[in-house]
């Protein structure tokens, strides 16, 4: 069976946790998770969800025999996250900021600009 693209999995448990809006065990993840299509091991998601546990990105308490998991955070400080990560990751941020600046539109271009100015007011 073809493997997901790297990170592909963990962005899909994260999506299944935060369209539950609570805690959720390893089975009912997996349970959301797999399809006919692409069955996946209930090992998998627990190996996934213990990752995103170590990462910081989930808090977990007991359920029973098993854990229960939600994000600790919402779905847009995690797109966040990410992007500083990857910028991060850049060569050099400066140059990096400004490619992402030239493939916004001019409207979140705007938005951005709003958000940075409320930021040197504080």
């Amino acid at each position: 069976m073809k493997r997901l693209p790297r990170g592909e999995l963990e962005a899909k448990v994260m999506n299944t946790l935060w369209d539950a809006g609570g805690w959720m065990t390893p089975g009912q993840v997996h349970d959301a998770i797999t399809t006919p299509r692409r069955p996946l091991a209930y090992t998998t998601i627990m190996t996934t969800l213990v990752r995103l546990w170590k990462k910081g990105m989930l808090e977990r308490q007991t359920e029973g025999r098993a854990y229960g998991y939600q994000p600790v955070a919402g779905r847009d400080e995690w797109a966040a996250q990410r992007m500083l990560e990857v910028l991060e990751s850049s060569g050099d941020r400066l140059v990096a900021l400004d490619h992402f600046v030239d493939s916004i539109s001019a409207r979140e271009a705007t938005q951005l600009r709003r958000f940075i100015d409320e930021r040197k007011k504080r």
